[in-house]
């Protein structure tokens, strides 16, 4: 039996998991890092992106996160977002939609324009599409 971890993934709004893991992969500000049993502590800051989770029977499920911080205690492995959803429940039609209008923006800039809020858009967008495509690159269908 593989060795294990609990975790907890919290929103905003909704714990949206928690349960135990082999293996948890997230996006840091420093580069895609890996969390299984006997990590050391850790705090660190996430980018927009995918956290994978391998559940005990070997199973993967993806989520995504807007951002925020994940904190590994001895036995535990906590992110702390400002939005996270489940894979599944990311609208592909409406993320790339939001791509497109954040691109048209930084291409068309007026004067009253807010580069970082739209780089900050386009960059949540194309989290959210990079997600979907590793969950489904996964699942054998990308």
């Amino acid at each position: 039996m593989a060795m294990t971890i609990h975790c907890d993934i919290v929103s905003a709004e909704e714990e949206i998991y928690t349960g135990v893991v082999e293996l948890l992969v997230a996006s840091g500000v420093d580069g895609e890092l890996g969390v299984s049993y006997g990590h050391a502590p850790l705090l660190t800051s996430l980018i927009p992106g995918p956290v994978r989770l391998v559940i005990q029977d070997g199973e993967e499920e993806v989520y995504y996160v807007s951002g925020g911080f994940l904190e590994v205690q001895p036995g535990v492995v906590s992110i702390l977002a400002d939005t996270a959803l489940r894979a599944n429940d990311v609208d592909e039609a409406a993320a790339e939609e939001a791509r497109r209008e954040a691109e048209q923006a930084l291409a068309n800039q007026t004067g009253e324009f807010d580069y970082g809020r739209a780089s900050a858009r386009l960059a949540e967008a194309a989290a959210q599409l990079a997600t979907l495509r590793k969950m489904r690159n996964r699942a054998g269908r990308g």
